[in-house]
């Protein structure tokens, strides 16, 4: 704000800057209140005057019109009312600018007329020096301030000594000026003066009472510019006359009088239709029609009783000690000179009922100033003191020891309610009690009567004679207060007796009889009125039943916590000596039971205290400081009609919810149930916005579409951008209606831990710097999160300004969690049971088919339950109800915490809660550990069975039960089915005196050993018996390990590809069909194959192909069971890479691009999702998905084909899903749907995101399927600038060009990653700096973040962009190991498959023969034992096989040759046409001493043994030779210059090996056929 041309700053024209752009303002709504505000905003001193018509020149430009609402208490512009302040007013011209003056001079330390000079100089305010100030400076003065003429000039600080410095001019005004700054100064003083010379002036008043029986009554008068004019009794209420009397010195405001009560005076009308707030220091600054604008004619003068007589330090204005108006000063009067007539008149005069009893010795505090020097003779019948006769002299000699008392009946009261504080307004007026009628009565009005009675805060406000009928007069109609008003006499109303009401329309109040004091209106130390006592409670004495009471009663929210040891300060008077007993349902207090006395003896020390949840909230707006203003009325939430709303009813809200100021007023997203406020109207000194104006609970003439939002100052809400779904990505806050980043170096874990809370994110997973998910724009926010951890939301955390220079390269990211706890239910102990996680307030079970030992052991350490012992089912602790969650923990099990696991959607089975996983934690009491079991020497999967049994990890021996007894194992593990039982032998000594266990006698179909009958203890100290070793399903079934289907956007359909020798590589389409896809689809639990599409029909892969000739039948658990040939062929290429459809593939599409029906791809067919249940967080994800912007919203269609499947419903997405199918839904294809009008139909935002594919795998425009590039999966890579092809500067393919990578975090982690995927050794170094020399070109790729464990590199966390902000000399590079050598596997097992070519496994319980059965021929007995004979004999011959070829071996072995030729060798003989389980027999089944001993039986190979039934052994053995001869002879060199490096041997060697062998094999063939 600005006053232009006139003359100073502070007189001109009203000027304001809005949107950056001056402009004038219209004179139409600008007032003295207005120019009050602005005057002290500018450091001017009072507002003067306001001027219309332009009167200080036009301005230019906009004009603006003032829609503020200014009370002028306000000590700047921005703080009167809230936003849309202002807006331009084409119907106004710059003919019509306002102007205003505001006083250069001003008088401190008295009234507005009275007090110490001061000049403003400078912008700095000077005291003045008595010895150069006269009485035409005084004149000058008083004029300028608009008082009355000069009264009196004071020396020597009268008022005290002012502050700053004394003004160094002298005025030498000649009286007759306007204002000071027109008068002649002289440039030095004649005096040398201190502040103990500031001088003082007493002006008359600018307001007067004329022709009343005393200067306190009369017609009210008013100075302006010299002249004194009449006011207009228009709207002349209360509130006006207390602004009178106040300005007077006189006491209360005792009646106000129209009609030229006191004659019509003379002189201009100066002021019409005033309206004053009633906190005005003059008349001058209340509102009205301006300066000599009336209708109104000399018959309508106002006038104005004010007491000459009141009452000061009581609880209300009817009872305090009794204070005289003497002259202008008040005096005590003397207790001994004071008695019941006069108690009469002074009760009287005040309008309070009659006296209650008068109190002597200062019984309301001792008074100040002087004791009035004469005695009232009062009869009692007078209606004010002055009327009463007085003697000259007091009878006693008194001090203010003796100041009396009174206590009068109150003016207003509240009757039949059952207490004083609940009842029917009634209010007395010239000695009779009448009603208030209800019309527009509030809570305003009923705060005003509470506090004048007494009470505790107004609770409600009820109409309609809900107390009933009266048949008195009905004084007061159409009541007004602002709620700050000390009595109900001084609100604006009607008039006394004028109404247009009946007394059906009676108005009732209910006053709360407890109250909160010390905290806020909803929090406090808990008083009850015991009487008209406030007292307070015992703590020991009141419970969670009392306080819910007691917050219902104050109109709050439920309790949130009841606090002893006077936690909100000692309270003063009596402790309450009752009990409450409340049983928590009643309304109010007085209600509850109590008990005759207290059990405790209590003091101020236990005072209790209470916090209530608020009865005000801001919801749906993203903090609890911006949103649609909801309020608690009658224990339901209500939203309030944007109707009528003033801008400072922010006010009040943002104070009450403690949220700084208002910045904006909206309307709101609609909300629901009812609307219990409209034309909402608060003055600005409500405590609470029950306390403002309205029409009236629940009376209005709106819907939800016009429900009001307020954003305050204190609106910060958080959220995460650019990340793959809502609970992860760059922290963002929004702070008044702007969004901005956040330092990383400025947030911490619990700003983190406040941050995922509001967003219903879970727990903080990683706070990730350095841009982690890219840079923001905009500004980076100046204030730093000082959070404790335990917020419930931001805005509640303390903040600092930023301690570092920050930008956008320091953009701070967060992952959350998404789930907010995890329990185990319906077990033992709180170790065991079943598994659920929550969401917000929601708990679910976990889908067993994909819960695996992992996943368990990372839950009982988050629960600090030890280990996992055993993942169950259902059927050990029960079925869940109402949500199974789809979330599939990826745990490496390391993680402290399951929120730290990937969540990945593996699991394709649709699950019910017959499935449910449950889990034993080792910190369970359960079996005291029994039981346990674990598999050792391979992976968790696979390897030698031990239990914990008997205190101590004992080995398993094998025997008839072990694979039942490896089947229960495998399910206890999480580990799917058994593949294979195995034995071994203990090899070391300390393996060779061992406790075994053995004896489980299982079915197979149990869920954990400890159901199984007990073992047996053995403590075998000899080698021969052998271990159980067990391969269970789970080994070969993780798509992350062995196989995955890529280019179509999910993990059901795609291109073929295996993990083999350390990469990834494609199947070729040789011999490929339906069953071997089948196959994969089962692997992969992906339904059953749909189709096996071939050539590339999902883009060609990169790299090796791994497999070819593949051969399933279809039955088959895994591929790896098929026959295949596992070496790339030269005539397969990638374009015969082949590619698999399975009936889970799933995808989504909106039928119009960006929008349409929703439509499902599932089990081969399109078909719909409904729209019952969808939230916005599911429309959201949605649209991401589809690359069509953030938000959408959703509606209700027709099926697009009237014989689609409705494939989902009731699809509800929590914010940290990061695609469709990790959302919780009902079963596929069940449904209740309408396909005439339930079809969800989505509307997107449409505006394209750019997507980091890292984050974000599910975006369609990641993926080559659908745009025609290659898989983001296969970016190639490259190490350069180095003599080795493991180590070098890193570069990455990215849009048809090379770039390098910033060595920004580039760590050993992620140099792991790069070695493994180029199939190099281990990474020796992390090279930064462009160790290798800078490179050229774009630097694709910053901020890398691996685990170290992944697979390919764009499996960990990164930015693909062209990264502008880092130069070349920063390129990262690695170093790995070479590897030149084949490392050589060996191992001490040996394995026998218990499964024929299909490998599958019966795991349940043999059936019990049957009588037949039982009751078989002899003759069947018979042949049977002909057979077995028969088979002994074949056993035999195979013996003496075995020890021909140890013979041979022992005597043909060549000394010097290496084991590894011979690993090699065998190898090359066994990969040419086997599947991989008998590769991995082989590799497990070395001979552990020599080596070489068996090696017949290796060589006999899976395919060679079938062989043998037909053909008989010489064919098999030439066979074996030649295959092996060319494969010596025929195999590139690489294969095996290790070997001949290493023993400078040639395949010469082994040619009689062979040549023995041969021979051998055809004595072999003779025993065969003779057997």
């Amino acid at each position: 704000m600005r006053l232009v041309d006139g003359g100073s700053h502070c007189a001109g024209r009203v000027e304001s800057l809005h949107k950056e752009k001056w402009g004038s303002v219209c004179e139409d709504g600008w007032n003295m209140t207005d120019a009050a505000v602005v005057c002290k905003e500018l450091g001017c001193g009072e507002a003067v005057d306001v001027l219309g018509n332009a009167h200080f020149g036009t301005g230019s430009g906009t004009i603006w019109i003032n829609q503020r609402v200014c009370t002028g208490s306000e000590p700047a512009w921005e703080k009167c009312g809230a936003a849309k302040i202002w807006r331009p007013f084409d119907e106004c011209n710059h003919d019509r600018d306002a102007g205003m003056i505001c006083s250069g001079v001003r008088l401190v330390g008295g009234s507005r007329c009275s007090g110490r000079v001061e000049v403003l100089h400078r912008k700095t305010w000077a005291t003045v020096c008595d010895a150069d100030f006269d009485q035409q400076d005084a004149e000058v003065v008083c004029r300028e301030l608009g008082c009355g003429p000069s009264v009196e000039v004071l020396g020597a600080a009268a008022f005290g000594r002012g502050e700053g410095q004394v003004w160094t001019e002298e005025l030498q005004c000649r009286g007759n000026e306007s204002d000071i700054y027109s008068c002649p100064t002289s440039t030095k003083l004649k005096h040398d003066c201190c502040h103990d010379n500031d001088v003082g002036l007493l002006c008359a008043d600018s307001v007067r009472l004329v022709d009343g029986s005393s200067r306190c009554a009369g017609r009210v008068e008013v100075l302006h510019r010299g002249q004194w004019g009449t006011v207009c009794d228009d709207d002349w209420d209360m509130r006006d006359a207390a602004v009178v009397c106040r300005e007077l010195g006189c006491g209360e405001a005792v009646d106000v009088l129209g009609n030229a009560h006191f004659g019509p005076g003379s002189g201009p009308n100066w002021m019409d239709n005033v309206d004053c707030s009633g906190s005005e220091s003059s008349l001058k600054n209340c509102r009205s029609a301006g300066w000599g604008k009336h209708d109104c004619n000399q018959t309508k003068k106002a006038g104005v009783i004010c007491s000459g007589v009141k009452l000061v330090g009581g609880p209300h204005l009817c009872s305090g000690r009794v204070e005289v108006l003497h002259g202008k000063t008040w005096a005590t009067v003397c207790d001994a000179d004071f008695d019941q007539q006069d108690a009469e008149v002074v009760c009287r005069e005040l309008g309070c009922g009659p006296p209650v009893e008068v109190l002597g010795a200062a019984a309301f505090g001792r008074g100040d100033g002087q004791v009035w020097p004469k005695e009232l003779q009062c009869r009692g019948n007078e209606s004010d003191i002055y009327s009463c006769p007085t003697s000259s002299t007091l009878k006693h000699n008194c001090i203010h020891d003796s100041d009396v008392g009174l206590v009068c009946g109150g003016s207003v009261r509240l009757v039949y309610g059952g207490n004083h504080c609940a009842g029917r307004v009634e209010v007395l007026h010239r000695g009779q009690w009448g009603t208030v009628c209800d019309d527009y009565w509030d809570m305003r009005d009923a705060a005003v009567v509470c506090r004048e009675l007494g009470c505790g805060d107004a609770v409600d406000v009820l109409g309609n004679a809900h107390f009933g009928p009266e048949s008195g007069p009905i004084w007061m109609d159409d009541v007004d207060c602002s709620g700050s008003e000390s009595t109900l006499k001084n609100c604006t109303s009607a008039g006394w007796g004028k109404h247009n009401c009946y007394q059906t329309k009676n108005a009732g109040v209910i006053c709360s009889g407890v109250r909160l004091v010390g905290g806020s209106h909803c929090s406090g130390r808990v008083e009850v009125l015991h009487g008209k006592t406030w007292t307070t409670v015992c703590d020991a004495d009141f419970d969670q039943q009392d306080a819910e009471v007691v917050c219902r009663e104050l109109g709050c929210g439920p309790p949130v916590e009841v606090l002893g040891a006077a936690a909100f300060g000692r309270g003063e008077g009596q402790v309450w000596t009752e009990e409450l007993q409340c049983r928590g349902n009643e309304s109010q207090i007085h209600l509850c039971p109590k008990s005759p006395s207290i059990k405790h003896n209590c003091s101020h020390d236990n005072d209790v205290g209470l916090v209530c949840a608020g009865s005000v909230r801001l919801a749906d707006g993203g903090s609890r400081c911006g949103g649609r203003l909801e309020i608690l009325h009658r224990g339901q939430w209500g939203t309030v009609c944007v109707y009528g709303v003033n801008a400072i009813a922010g006010v009040v809200v943002c104070r009450e919810l403690d949220c700084g100021e208002p910045v904006g007023v909206n309307m709101a997203v609609p909300g629901s149930g009812p609307i219990w406020i409209s034309h909402l109207i608060c003055s600005g000194s409500e405590s609470i916005l029950k306390h403002c104006g309205s029409l009236g609970w629940g009376e209005h003439s709106c819907d939800h579409g016009y429900d009001v939002e307020f954003i305050c100052s204190g609106h910060i809400m958080p959220r995460l951008t650019n990340g793959p779904h809502l609970c992860s990505g760059r922290v963002e806050v929004l702070h008044g209606k702007t969004w901005t980043t956040v330092c990383d170096a400025d947030f911490d874990q619990q700003d983190a831990e406040v941050v995922c809370r509001e967003l219903s994110c879970g727990i903080p997973v990683k706070v990730l710097g350095a841009a982690a998910f890219g840079k923001g724009e905009g500004q980076v926010w100046t204030e730093e999160l000082q959070c404790r951890g335990n917020e419930s939301e931001i805005s509640l955390c303390p903040t600092s300004l930023v301690k570092h220079n920050c930008s956008h390269y320091s953009d701070v990211g967060l992952k959350c969690s998404g789930h907010t706890a995890v329990r185990l239910v319906n077990g033992w102990d709180s170790c065991s049971g079943r598994v659920e996680l929550q969401y917000l307030s929601d708990w679910g079970s976990v889908c067993g088919d994909s819960w695996d030992m992992r996943a368990a052991s990372v839950l009982c350490g988050q629960l600090k339950c030890g280990s996992a012992v055993a993942v169950l089912g259902a059927d050990w602790f029960g079925e869940g109800s109402v949500h199974i969650w789809a979330d599939v923990f990826d745990c490496h099990g390391n993680e402290t915490h399951l929120s730290e696991c990937p969540i990945s959607s593996w699991s394709r089975t649709a699950c019910s809660h017959k499935r449910d996983a449950g889990v034993i934690c080792s910190g369970s009491s359960l079996l005291f550990h029994e039981s346990q079991v674990r598999l050792s020497g391979g992976s968790e999967c696979e390897g030698q069975v031990e239990v914990y049994f008997s205190q101590d990890w004992r080995r398993v021996l094998l025997d008839s039960r072990s694979l039942p007894e490896a089947s229960v194992v495998c399910r206890q593990l999480g580990c799917g089915s058994v593949l294979n039982v195995s034995s071994s032998s203990p090899s070391s000594p300390e393996q060779h005196s061992h406790m075994f266990v053995t004896g489980f006698n299982c079915s197979g179909s149990e869920a954990h050993l400890g159901n199984c009958s007990s073992p047996k203890l053995l403590n075998l100290s000899c080698s021969s018996r052998e271990q159980l070793s067990i391969t269970c399903s789970s080994v070969f079934n993780s798509a992350h390990s062995s196989m995955r289907l890529v280019g179509s956007g999910g993990d059901c359909a795609g291109r073929l590809e295996v993990f083999l020798n350390g990469s990834w590589g494609t199947v070729c389409d040789d011999s490929w069909d339906i069953e071997d896809a089948q196959v994969v689809c089962r692997q992969l639990q992906c339904g059953v194959a749909l189709s096996a599409h071939v050539p590339a029909w999902f883009g060609p892969g990169t790299g090796p192909i791994w497999l070819s000739e593949v051969q399933c039948e279809g039955s088959e658990t895994s591929l790896w069971n098929c026959r295949y040939q596992s070496v790339g062929k030269l005539d397969c290429r990638h374009k015969e890479d082949v590619g698999v459809v399975c009936s889970e593939f799933k995808e989504i599409r909106l039928t119009e691009g960006c929008e349409g029906n929703l439509e499902v791809f599932y089990n081969g067919t399109w078909g719909n999702v409904c729209v019952n249940g969808m939230n916005e967080e599911t429309v959201s994800l949605i649209c991401q998905e589809l690359n069509c912007g953030r938000t959408g919203r959703e509606s209700g269609a027709r099926a697009r084909v009237e014989s689609s499947p409705n494939w989902l419903d009731k699809v509800k997405c929590r914010k940290h899903d990061s695609t469709l199918w990790h959302c919780p839904s009902d079963t596929w294809g069940q449904n209740s749907c309408n396909n005439d009008r339930e079809v969800a139909h989505i509307t997107c935002s449409g505006e394209q995101q750019h997507v980091k594919c890292s984050l974000f795998p599910y975006q369609r425009q990641c993926l080559g399927f659908f745009f025609g590039i290659y898989d983001v999966d296969h970016l190639p890579l490259r190490l350069m600038g180095a003599d080795t092809s493991c180590s070098g500067r890193l570069e990455v393919y990215h849009n048809a060009a090379w770039g390098s990578i910033c060595d920004d975090q580039w760590d050993i982690r992620d140099a792991e990653v790069v070695c493994r995927q180029l199939g190099c050794g281990k990474a020796l170094r992390a090279d930064r700096s462009a160790a290798f020399g800078p490179g050229e070109g774009v630097i694709w790729l910053n901020t890398m973040e691996c685990r170290g464990d992944e697979i390919h590199l764009w499996d960990c966390s990164y930015s693909l962009k062209n990264h502008t902000d880092c130069s070349h000399k920063e390129d990262a590079g690695v170093t790995c190991a070479d590897v030149s050598v084949a490392p050589v596997i060996t191992s001490k097992v040996t394995t026998n498959s218990i499964s024929d070519v299909k490998s599958e496994m019966i795991t349940s319980r043999p059936k019990t023969p049957t009588a037949a059965t039982l009751s078989a021929s002899p003759v069947v007995l018979l042949v049977l034992g002909v057979l077995l004979f028969m088979a002994l004999v074949l056993l035999a011959g195979l013996v003496y096989q075995n020890r021909l070829l140890r013979s041979v071996l022992s005597k043909w072995r060549c000394k010097n040759l290496p084991e590894g030729i011979y690993e090699e060798i065998n190898h090359r003989v066994i990969t040419e046409r086997t599947p991989i389980s008998a590769q991995r027999e082989h590799i497990s089944s070395e001979v552990e001493h020599s080596g070489y001993e068996d090696i017949g039986e290796e060589l006999l190979s899976e395919r060679t043994r079938s062989e043998v039934q037909h053909s008989g052994y010489e064919v098999v053995g030439e066979e074996l030779l030649s295959v092996t001869a060319k494969s010596v002879n025929e195999e590139k060199t690489e294969y095996y210059d290790d070997a001949i490096t290493s023993s400078g041997l040639t395949s010469k060697c082994l040619i009689p090996y062979f040549t023995k062998i041969k021979e051998i094999m055809a004595e072999v063939t003779v025993s065969s056929y003779f057997i």
